[in-house]
Formats: C-alpha cells, sequence, structure tokens
C-alpha cells in the first residue's frame, strides 16, 4: 500500500518545523508544530492508529484553533 501526503513546511522555530500536511488518498489535512507531530501523523495515516484525528480536506489548515 502506498500513501502520498504533501507537506508545506511554513516555518522553523525552536529548532524544529510547523507547517500543514495534506494525505492526498485520505483527502485529509492537519496543520503540525513540530516535527515530530508530523511523524506521528504520518504514522496514524499509515498504521491506522487514531493518534492524532485528521481534518477533512474541506476544512481549512489555516481555520483550525
Amino acid at each position: 500500500m502506498h500513501e502520498t501526503f504533501i507537506i508545506n513546511i511554513r516555518y522553523n522555530q525552536n529548532a524544529t518545523w510547523q507547517g500543514d500536511v495534506k494525505w492526498v488518498q485520505g483527502k485529509k489535512s492537519q496543520t503540525f508544530r513540530s516535527a515530530l507531530e508530523l511523524i506521528h501523523l504520518l504514522d496514524s495515516a499509515v498504521a491506522d492508529n487514531p493518534y492524532h484525528e485528521w481534518k477533512e480536506e474541506s476544512e481549512s489548515p489555516g481555520e483550525q484553533e
């Protein structure tokens, strides 16, 4: 099984990355506040692990919080 993600790194602060990631096959997107959080998001999608809740693609990542 192959999964495709589009990762947009918007900032590099506090020695880590902040940005958003789009899961192409899942048609969902989510923002992340650290490289570790990004890895957890990718793992949750690939392993079907509910560690993070992905947002439907229709929701803009900028509209969260």
